[in-house]
């Protein structure tokens, strides 16, 4: 299994568009075939901050999902309103 955990910082006026796109994303990568969990997480603190936590049968599966077109729409936004930080683990 594999851990994603996907941290955002948005530039100023970026935050509403690029958490759009990750629930979006989050709503769709939820039927994907491999994943065991998937959810988008808002800061308690920072109000520019989100957090994309995802759980992946395979490193196989994870590929397959990084070349849905979705993924690829989804994340160009969320890249575009600001600087992901992705942090990966095996279980």
């Amino acid at each position: 299994m594999l851990r994603l955990n996907c941290f955002f910082q948005a530039k100023k006026g970026k935050y509403n568009e690029a958490l759009e796109a990750a629930i979006l994303l989050t709503a769709k990568s939820q039927k994907h075939e491999g994943v065991i969990a998937y959810d988008v997480f808002e800061s308690a603190t920072r109000k520019d901050v989100f957090l994309i936590c995802e759980t992946w049968e395979s490193e196989e599966v994870l590929a397959k999902h990084a070349a849905t077109p979705e993924f690829i729409e989804c994340v160009g936004i969320i890249e575009r309103c600001g600087e992901m930080k992705i942090e990966k683990m095996q279980l």
